[in-house]
């Protein structure tokens, strides 16, 4: 990071650009920022790319005038349903006489562990390392320098539908922005909200954004399971809209002003003041039936979610619980709806060690942000983190196709 870096976080409910120079006190030092209200996707994905490239190229605008920078490339996150994660072996003989483990080895492991048959409509994104194993000893993190027979790689492969990753590439890049590394977003929230501790431990983040909740599961230090719930905060606002039988505009001021996910803990006796509605005053509306629906809603929500966990067969693997982030992680009473319904220990993730721009991105909704900013200062410039062989197999050849749509 020898100059500014750029994250753009393309959500279903907002783009947000954030600009970020090194620091020696901190990790980063934010100096830009940029929202817009997201248009053109659906549940993570472009449905209309002249509409989301407007609404990127307006969040790039933004923060070019509060930063100072001309922002030519970034690190973009990506999410979505069609997002998916595969665990993969790969193998590789050390042949050398001195048996001394060397990078073309871990390449070459790598490589193989990617070897993996891929439909032809999906794209891999992510080849990450979840350990080593040497001979028969198992448990290494970096195998660099010991010597061995035999190298062995256990790898997380995420992958993606070609169609949504190339739509939401063009749109970026249409928006005079070159991506340097698409990263799924639940990898960059855990950037910016987990701690090695409980990375080591155990621990699942749940990134609750507007259209999609994704959730990545982290154990021993590394990613072992992502997946992506087509579900989110624009649910709860939905449900609000038709249960109250008010536009979805009123119904969003209702769940951000008087929103709470336990309706046990709201005044019975509170109805809400029907004129703070906007121009259209509604009905009075009582605030325990507001918060009975949105508890109905993430109830579902974190079902899905216990189940999802349960699936991957981590569940009782995780003593360090779950760490919420994400627009819908500020709603009052979740974090303890959240434990009773996961039974596991549940907290809120706030992005940390920052400078400069603090105040305005110290909440979960900008956990995947800043993230994508902190994942490109830990793996930006290692290629090895995205694709073995630093441009060879299928990651590579992706990354050749971002490079061919690159402005200019």
């Amino acid at each position: 990071m020898e100059e500014a870096t750029v994250a753009v976080d393309v959500g279903t409910t907002k783009v947000c650009t954030l600009v970020a120079e090194p620091s020696q006190e901190s990790d980063l030092r934010i100096v830009g920022i940029g929202v817009s209200a997201s248009q053109g996707l659906r549940k993570g994905v472009v449905l209309d790319v002249d509409l989301a490239t407007e609404a990127i190229a307006d969040s790039v605008r933004k923060a070019e005038q509060v930063s100072g920078y001309a922002i030519d490339s970034a690190y973009v996150g990506i999410s979505g349903s069609h997002i998916s994660g595969v665990n993969s072996r790969g193998i590789a003989a050390i042949s050398r006489g001195e048996r001394m483990i060397v990078q073309d080895d871990i390449n070459r492991a790598m490589e193989a562990a990617t070897a993996i048959a891929i439909p032809p409509n999906r794209e891999p994104l992510h080849a990450i390392p979840r350990g080593y194993l040497v001979d028969d000893q198992d448990g290494v993190r970096n195998p660099l320098g010991l010597r061995g027979f035999r190298l062995e790689v256990e790898a997380h492969i995420i992958t993606g539908a070609s169609a949504s990753i190339h739509n939401l590439a063009e749109c970026v890049q249409n928006a005079g922005v070159r991506v340097q590394h698409l990263v799924v977003q639940p990898i960059a929230s855990g950037e910016a909200v987990l701690t090695e501790a409980e990375k080591d431990l155990g621990v699942a983040v749940v990134d609750l954004g507007g259209g999609t909740t994704d959730m990545a599961v982290f154990i021993d230090g590394s990613v072992w399971h992502t997946v992506v719930l087509p579900v989110g905060g624009n649910h709860l606002t939905h449900d609000l809209a038709v249960g109250l039988r008010t536009p979805f505009t009123v119904a969003e001021t209702l769940k951000l002003r008087y929103g709470h996910a336990l309706a046990g803990e709201v005044d019975p006796e509170e109805v809400l003041d029907s004129t703070s509605f906007g121009d259209n005053p509604q009905r009075p509306v009582s605030r325990v039936r507001v918060a009975e629906i949105i508890q109905a809603r993430m109830e579902e929500i974190l079902e899905l979610i216990l189940r999802e966990i349960k699936r991957s067969g981590y569940d009782g693997l995780l003593p360090a619980g779950v760490v919420l982030c994400g627009g819908t992680a500020e709603l009052t009473g979740i974090k303890q709806l959240a434990s009773d319904a996961l039974g596991l220990p549940v907290r809120v993730g706030i992005p940390r060690g920052l400078e400069g721009l603090v105040d305005a991105v110290s909440d979960p909704a900008h956990a995947c942000g800043v993230g994508l900013l902190l994942w490109a200062l830990r793996y930006g410039p290692d290629v090895s983190r995205n694709g073995p062989g630093g441009g060879r197999g299928p990651l590579g050849r992706f990354k050749r196709f971002l490079n061919a749509l690159a402005p200019g």
